[in-house]
């Protein structure tokens, strides 16, 4: 394990305290019911794959006892990231912009590792019950709508008179950052990253406050940043063994994404892109070409878009990014059967791939093959269970298949993952009146539906 030097940091990980294993997990849980519901999210599987892949390069270095994590990607240009009890962890597309590279990003997302490693987020809930005792579902209202959509007036009305005291067990303590930063530059260096983009993160930080007039961005407003703290960051992190870390070229293509996503329009995206190229230090950086093509796809200028990807694969044929964008532009020019030939070769390559996956789904629905639409998407429930927007294109797929049965389950699973257990049962029965007495898939729907009712008595209870 690489150190910057002995540091005995407490490990909180365990189930003692007021809130332990079981209630961490059930306030996980509702709080991603309740962003799923309310906070507008990146719908881009290259994204959320890129950012699932990068958690789970610094989830083995950290001292985390639940290593299954939930993320969240929000849709906010703002810089702001989150980690709440249960395992949620949270970005906004905005920190892609924020962070120039890799390294910086990912020192974000290992910093709330370490705010949830040392169970800072559930030790601030635990004082407040000594102090002033709190329901859960105060508590849930609070994290969701301080950490995701920064409304203090959505606090007072869901939390009434306790949402000062949850807004301020929202704020970590001084001493919780700073062992926050400690353990995340371990993360950092324990997982083949640089500690220094840390403190280049926080320098970014505290200039974005000095550009803004002292209005700080909201991730400072949770985690108090002050030079002296930038300053010991810098000094740990140059205790490390001095090292050149390379940023993937993923990492630039994901920002590049973002970057066209958040422009006003297509085409001020496209003018902001050339512009880029036509500088002598970028004209021949492939993540500003890339950009350019999402570019010219988002404002209809197919051709270009298609000629950039082309050259683009010809120098690194087996990127997936690449030949995922290139089959959007196909299937955008309805060549169908051009699309499917690059994405069933890629998928062959990368069996089970997400963004693939995906991708093939809306080619099939966008040639009215709802039968093979809802095939992919099936695999893609297995793995991501918890995906709600893949329920609902399955929905959809099931729909244009004429599988009525199959529209109301997967209805079903989407409104589950919502909380709207109600309406998740409706749709069961529905699907249970429709289905044969006594045979397996009947069975199924009735074990569903049993489950679906003990949460419907749960959350009557609570």
């Amino acid at each position: 394990m690489v150190k910057a030097e002995p540091t005995p940091l407490p490990s909180f990980g365990g189930s003692g305290g007021l809130i332990a294993g079981q209630q961490e997990a059930s306030i996980g849980e509702q709080v991603m019911t309740s962003i799923r519901r309310s906070a507008p999210q990146v719908q881009d599987p290259l994204v959320y794959d890129y950012l699932y892949s990068v958690i789970y390069r610094l989830v083995p270095s950290a001292p985390l006892d639940n290593r299954n994590l939930k993320l969240v990607l929000i849709d906010s240009p703002a810089l702001n990231a989150f980690a709440v009890p249960g395992g949620v962890v949270g970005v906004n597309g905005g920190l892609f912009l924020s962070a120039t590279t890799e390294q910086q990003f990912a020192s974000v997302l290992a910093h709330e590792l370490a705010h949830l490693s040392q169970r800072h987020f559930a030790r601030r809930m635990e004082q407040q019950e000594t102090s002033a005792p709190l329901t859960l579902a105060g508590m849930i209202a609070g994290i969701v709508l301080s950490a995701v959509t920064q409304s203090d007036i959505g606090i007072a009305a869901i939390a009434g008179t306790q949402a000062m005291a949850i807004q301020n067990m929202l704020s970590y303590s001084r001493a919780h950052e700073q062992e926050a930063d400690r353990v995340g530059l371990d993360i950092l260096a324990n997982a083949g990253l640089d500690p220094r983009g840390m403190p280049e993160m926080f320098e970014i930080m505290m200039r974005q406050n000095r550009l803004q007039g002292n209005k700080m961005p909201e991730y400072l407003s949770t985690h108090p940043l002050t030079q002296s703290r930038v300053s010991d960051t810098q000094n740990r992190a140059e205790q490390y063994p001095s090292k050149t870390v390379h940023d993937s070229q993923e990492y630039h293509l994901m920002r590049s994404r973002l970057q066209v996503h958040y422009a006003k329009t297509p085409a001020s995206a496209v003018e902001i892109f050339e512009s880029y190229l036509n500088r002598d230090d970028t004209k021949k950086n492939d993540a500003i070409r890339y950009g350019l093509a999402v570019a010219y796809k988002e404002n209809k200028q197919l051709a270009k878009a298609e000629s950039i990807l082309q050259e683009l694969l010809s120098k690194n044929p087996g990127r997936i990014t690449f030949q995922v964008t290139l089959a959007e532009i196909y299937t955008e020019q309805k060549r169908y059967e051009d699309a499917r030939q690059i994405l069933k070769t890629a998928l062959s390559r990368n069996p089970g791939n997400y963004p693939i996956t995906w991708a093939l789904a809306g080619l099939e629905i966008a040639d009215g093959n709802g039968s093979a639409a809802a095939r992919y998407l099936k695999d893609l429930t297995r793995q991501r269970p918890s995906g709600d927007q893949i329920w609902l294109r399955l929905a959809e797929a099931e729909g244009m298949a004429r599988n009525i049965v199959g529209v109301h389950r997967a209805r079903a699973e989407y409104d589950a993952l919502r909380g709207d257990y109600r309406s998740a049962q409706r749709q069961l029965r529905q699907a249970q009146e429709k289905l044969p007495a006594g045979s397996a898939e009947r069975q199924v729907v009735s074990e569903r539906l049993s489950d679906i009712a003990s949460r419907i008595q749960q959350a009557n209870r609570s």
